[in-house]
């Protein structure tokens, strides 16, 4: 079921789904399409207002996937001078000939060393699978830090994993024993990947997005209201 709600000057269209879940759920997809998950006994009215509520968020998505969309058509040569996002900071990209694929950083440039520097399809190849790793490594780290806060209640250590995903920053899966993150944090300030472990990891002892879920996660980090909004900026 298609629906459109008027925020300000903006509409906005979104696919309703009733299905057997408990809670009222969003998705952002990489086309710019909003996709909503909804119980069968909660009123049309009421996931509208849901839509609403949650606007600002959606636009920004929405831009997010237009910008990125823009900028992987026509700015990524993968060529000296253009810019790395490295959790919150912006380091520039160098290009080397090299008999062996690898990446340096020095914390100011990102050393990019191929075997054609002229092959753009290799130079994406091996940049992305750095970041993919470098990417894992950081959200690994801060998962051995925040576990101690869960691991009291009785909680094993999960399987770490990461994805592209289209609108989360993290899911749990408390009865496999796994967390899935976006590989998306690599670009995000290390104070925010924090907040979304933190996040994740709360979920383990309350699976839903309850009252009693919230109080945990102010427990566990009294500023992650502070930290989401700035992800979310």
């Amino acid at each position: 079921m298609l629906r459109t709600v008027d925020v300000d000057d903006n509409a906005i269209s979104y696919t309703l789904e009733r299905k057997p879940v408990k809670n009222i759920n969003l998705r952002i997809k990489a086309d710019q399409s909003v996709y909503v998950s909804a119980p069968k006994d909660v009123p049309a009215k009421t996931v509208d207002a849901f839509v609403r509520e949650k606007s600002a968020y959606i636009l920004r998505a929405i831009k997010k996937f237009k910008d990125k969309n823009r900028l992987d058509a026509s700015e990524h040569q993968f060529v000296d001078g253009e810019t790395v996002n490295l959790f919150g900071r912006n380091l520039r990209l160098k290009v080397r000939y090299a008999t062996r694929n690898k990446i340096e950083s020095d914390g100011i440039y990102v050393t990019l060393y191929v075997k054609d520097v002229n092959d753009s399809e290799l130079k994406k190849r091996v940049l992305e699978t750095w970041l993919r790793e470098k990417c894992k490594d950081e959200v690994t780290s801060i998962c051995q830090k925040v576990y101690p806060k869960v691991k009291k209640y009785g909680v094993a250590f999960p399987e770490i994993q990461m994805r592209e995903m289209v609108s989360r920053w993290g899911s749990c899966s408390p009865k496999k024993g796994f967390v899935t993150f976006n590989t998306a944090l690599i670009e995000m300030p290390v104070s925010c990947i924090e907040y979304v472990v933190t996040h994740e990891f709360t979920h383990f002892l309350y699976p839903n997005h309850s009252q009693k879920f919230y109080q945990q996660l102010a427990i566990f980090m009294p500023d992650w209201e502070e930290r989401k909004k700035r992800l979310e900026g």
